[in-house]
């Protein structure tokens, strides 16, 4: 069998770009974090609906946003938006039920908190903050379409109010309700399907648009650049771990730039 010339590489992967396109939903996050990019309408559609406040308003919104730790594990937030009370919403996506656990939504709380006082501010001026896990399947296993997570006095059961909330979205839940239809469409492949335009608007734009799909698929190479890169530089912690070969060699092996695998091993010797 003859290989593909390089133009017919390059169009045989731009087509499984296009298949791959096809079936994101809104509950795959990387489909998810590129439709709410600098959309408010979108984000404050579904922020009224799970959390129940229909005045709720949207003032901004950030996608991928890393929340840098120094000394420890850092984190990147699906979608990061403020609303018009100055409250901080984080709004996670997660297919999978490991990526859900009740530790990273309290670490995502806490990384939120610790990133929203500037040095020497009050601790009341610490803003009201969610973190919502829309999750494919019912994780919590009771049926329910929400499940909210609050703080509270054991002995009387009333809430504390420190302004933290966890939230976990039911993704598996169906009903003629706003949050049954809205988790409908977050598993739609199809704009035509879906109950709310706002949502179906800008599915449609991203999955038909000449400009949306140009947009998806320069992402959809970004990701893969992004593997790529992180999969060399695990590959040249491990040989750092080894010590036997030189740097200029673990450059070579790994595809990493001199320059970089000094920086890796200086971030080691650290």
């Amino acid at each position: 069998m003859e290989s593909l010339t390089v133009t017919e590489q390059i169009e045989q992967k731009h087509q499984e770009d296009l298949q791959r396109l096809r079936g994101f939903r809104l509950l795959d996050d990387d489909f998810l974090t590129k439709c709410f990019e600098g959309d408010t309408a979108s984000i404050e559609l579904v922020l009224r609906i799970v959390l129940e406040k229909p005045d709720l308003k949207v003032l901004d919104v950030h996608t991928q946003v890393f929340v840098e730790n120094l000394l420890n594990r850092s984190v990147r937030l699906d979608i990061l938006a403020t609303d018009n009370t100055g409250a901080k919403l984080n709004v996670e996506v997660q297919r999978s039920d490991k990526g859900a656990g009740r530790k990273r939504a309290r670490y995502n709380s806490s990384m939120m908190d610790a990133n929203l006082l500037k040095k020497g501010e009050d601790f009341d001026k610490l803003p009201e903050t969610w973190v919502i896990f829309i999750t494919e399947n019912d994780v919590m296993e009771k049926g329910l379409p929400l499940y909210p997570i609050e703080r509270c006095f054991l002995g009387t059961g009333e809430k504390f109010e420190d302004g933290s909330h966890i939230l976990y979205v039911n993704g598996a839940y169906r009903g003629d309700t706003p949050i049954g239809k809205l988790m409908h469409d977050f598993s739609c492949t199809d704009a035509a399907d879906m109950y709310y335009g706002i949502l179906a608007d800008r599915v449609r734009f991203f999955k038909e648009s000449r400009e949306g799909i140009e947009i998806m698929c320069r992402a959809m190479e970004d990701m893969r650049n992004q593997t790529l890169k992180e999969g060399a530089i695990n590959s040249a912690k491990r040989m750092l771990a080894d010590g036997i070969l030189t740097l200029e060699k673990i450059a070579e092996y790994a595809g990493l730039p001199l320059d970089e695998v000094k920086k890796l091993k200086a971030e080691r010797t650290a």
